[in-house]
């Protein structure tokens, strides 16, 4: 029996002739005319001004939040529910996460977040700061959890009222924009004052590790390649002006992320094809459902979300995923909520409630984009063996 992983990378395009372009020229290392196109051509799909390619999307994070100006002993509010990098690249700059809850489509929750700006925090000296622990709250790091769009309009509001910097992690949901009434029909990662991307092996596309930065401001896309290539101020006598990092895509990997962008469109068909077939077959199973998006935004279905009436189904979520492992499915829990994370135990949270629910009830099935109309079957099949 043929095991059916849950996201796996599709090289399905010019990978091969793009990557020996780049071994024949010798340009392997991180400069090379691929990390300046895939930078381009990524800015130009998703509508941002400039990009700047890096190591991973977690560097990525790290990066925005200091050209964001988040210090050490400042703070930044977070959700739990979200993958480890989003608080890591916090702690990286010193700075303490506040975890914050989710709403119903796993993303941050903004009236709960404008609840504890209203009754946590006063605007002081031109800062937001947090009367419990007397820190700046300097930035929000909001994730499009699974591919689905957070719900920005309300935050940027009131982040410029507060002076607070908005970091969009945008790691998942490359693709997803929102509908044209709503924030204009911007893409995810471009609403912000920082937007980043991942290619993770995992992701809708890859160049096996590597992320990007977009922004519309020059100035700051300028000073993140500074920082990106070690902060050099002279390449041949090796004069440094910064604390910088070795934060910047090789040659090689921006040629398979070409070659990926360039397949994209039919991806992310794949995807939608995928969710609806895995939707309407799951909704005739008593006790799941495939979670919906957000109706402002249209999805580009990176992830997909069982959830699961444990009560009405027969099995919870540790017995579905055993069940499927049986028959040779690949799925996976939602993430520990970071707040309970060991280096995190301690950090301020704010009315945690929707995260642990939907950790609970969640499981992530296959979900790749060359996911093939028999293996969609035999996932629900098994899922319909009680």
């Amino acid at each position: 029996m043929q095991f059916i992983p849950l996201s796996v990378p599709h090289l399905a395009g010019n990978e091969w002739t793009y990557v020996k372009e780049c071994l024949d020229g010798g340009w392997v290392s991180s400069a090379g005319p691929f990390v300046t196109r895939f930078e381009r051509e990524l800015a130009a799909y998703v509508g941002a001004a400039h990009a700047v390619a890096c190591v991973n999307g977690t560097a990525a994070l790290h990066v925005a939040l200091r050209l964001a100006g988040v210090e050490e002993n400042d703070e930044v509010l977070v959700p739990t529910l979200t993958f480890i990098a989003s608080v890591n690249a916090i702690c990286y700059q010193g700075a303490r996460p506040v975890f914050m809850d989710c709403d119903e489509y796993y993303n941050l929750d903004v009236d709960k977040v404008a609840r504890f700006l209203n009754e946590r925090t006063d605007f002081s000296g031109g800062y937001t700061v947090n009367r419990t622990t007397g820190r700046r709250i300097k930035a929000i790091v909001p994730v499009h959890v699974f591919g689905n769009a957070a719900r920005l309009e309300p935050l940027v509001r009131l982040c410029r009222e507060r002076n607070i910097r908005i970091i969009e992690d945008a790691t998942e949901s490359l693709g997803t924009r929102y509908n044209a009434d709503y924030l204009g029909g911007a893409h995810t990662g471009t609403v912000g004052d920082f937007g980043c991307f991942s290619f993770n092996g995992n992701k809708i596309i890859t160049t096996g590790g590597g992320g990007m930065l977009v922004t519309n401001d020059a100035e700051a896309a300028e000073r993140a390649r500074y920082l990106t290539t070690q902060a050099k101020d002279d390449e041949v006598r090796y004069v440094h002006g910064d604390i910088g990092y070795n934060y910047r895509l090789t040659n090689v990997q921006a040629a398979l992320g070409v070659a990926q962008l360039e397949t994209l469109p039919a991806f992310l068909r794949t995807k939608r094809k995928n969710w609806e077939a895995y939707r309407a077959a799951v909704a005739e199973i008593e006790g799941l459902r495939i979670a919906p998006g957000p109706n402002y935004a249209d999805n580009n279905y990176w992830m997909y979300a069982l959830q699961i009436d444990a009560a009405r189904y027969g099995k919870d979520r540790e017995q579905l995923m055993e069940h499927l492992r049986r028959a040779g499915i690949q799925s996976r829990p939602v993430w520990h909520l970071n707040h309970l994370q060991k280096p995190f135990v301690g950090e301020q949270h704010f009315e945690i409630e929707k995260a642990f629910e939907l950790a609970e009830i969640t499981l992530n099935i296959p979900c790749s984009t060359n996911l093939t109309d028999a293996e969609v079957a035999r996932v629900v099949d098994a899922l319909r063996q009680r």
